[in-house]
This record gives structure tokens, sequence and C-alpha cells, in this order.
């Protein structure tokens, strides 16, 4: 099934059927996370992050199978991630997305994970070449290589919501070095 049992606290078959149902390879990490309506896990897999919720059973029921259904709340592929911050403190993960969508929190349940270590991994074995790029009038992007898992690479822009591309100052200089990167990529420009 793709889950080792690192741990004794593992998610409730139900999860584990949805994990199962929505994900394209096996699972490399995964981690409790701390919610006030029910059971919720982060899951990462070689090609993507999900993040499964479960609601809580009703009163009175144990049986885990009893609960509602979980629901899918994130399933991503890490080219879609642009950072991922962990405050050690809060034992919060914080994953930034490229589109611009607000940061998704993680909030880990305490137990011993190496989500974080995996998540990290996957990031960076996602991004191929990064330029950053200083940008007329003081702002400033990234231009980058990225990676799926199958190995297709592709060039993706990663900037604020101030980031106006319509600009022809800008897109030229956006332009320029995501052909630069692209080049040193061995993509076509």
């Amino acid at each position: 099934m793709g889950f080792r049992s690192w741990f004794a606290h593992r998610p409730q078959k139900a999860v584990r059927r949805t994990v199962d149902s929505h994900r394209t390879d096996s699972v490399l990490a995964w981690a409790a996370l701390v919610t006030s309506t029910g059971e919720a896990w982060a899951f990462a897999t070689r090609a993507e992050l999900l993040m499964i919720s479960a609601p809580e059973a009703p009163t009175g029921q144990a049986d885990g199978e009893s609960r509602g259904a979980p629901s899918v709340v994130v399933h991503r592929e890490w080219a879609d991630v642009d950072r991922a911050t962990y405050d050690t403190d809060s034992n919060v993960i914080r994953v930034h997305w490229v589109d611009g969508d607000e940061p998704t929190p993680l909030p880990l349940d305490g137990r011993r994970s190496v989500l974080p270590q995996v998540l990290r991994e996957r990031v960076q074995w996602s991004v191929v070449l990064a330029e950053p790029v200083k940008l007329p009038g003081g702002g400033s992007a990234r231009v980058a290589v990225r990676r799926r898992v199958d190995g297709e690479l592709f060039s993706q822009v990663i900037g604020g919501g101030d980031l106006d591309l319509a600009d022809p100052g800008i897109a030229g200089v956006i332009d320029a070095a995501e052909a630069r990167v692209r080049n040193a990529a061995g993509l076509p420009a």
C-alpha cells in the first residue's frame, strides 16, 4: 500500500483509501495535523503534496470507519510549490504557492515526522535552474526551470501580485531571463 509503519499512529483506513485513490505514486512521508474539526493528514509522494481531512465521528462512536468521508483539501504537484517555511517553535509548515494562492498552513501535531525534510527535498528536486530578476521600478521576480515527476522540464515566472507582465519593460526583462534559463537547461528559448 505504500505506507510504512514508522510509528504507531497511522491514518484511519478511510483516509488511507482516499490517499490511494488520489496519489500517483508511493507515499514518502506523512504527518498528522492539528485541527479542531476532526482528523487531518499531510502526505508527500514523489510527485505531489496531498492534504486529507476527515470529519470527527458522531458523538459516542469511536470507530474510525463511522466518520464522515475524508476529503482532499490539497492535491498539488511539487512544481506548484514556490517554497515552504517551517517554524519549529509553532511546529507549522507554511506552503507558499507559485500561483500566488494564500499559503497553506500544515500545523504538525508534534509527533516525530520526516515530512518537513521530504517536503524540502521534493521542492528542491523540482527546481532545475532559477534566476532572480530585478525589475524596472524596483520590483523583483524569479524565473525558473522546473521538473515534473515524469522528467518534463518547463519554465515558470514567479512574482508577487504586483508583477505586471502587460508592461513592455517588465515583460522584456522577464522574457530575456526566461530565455537564459531555458537555454541553460537545454530547452528551446
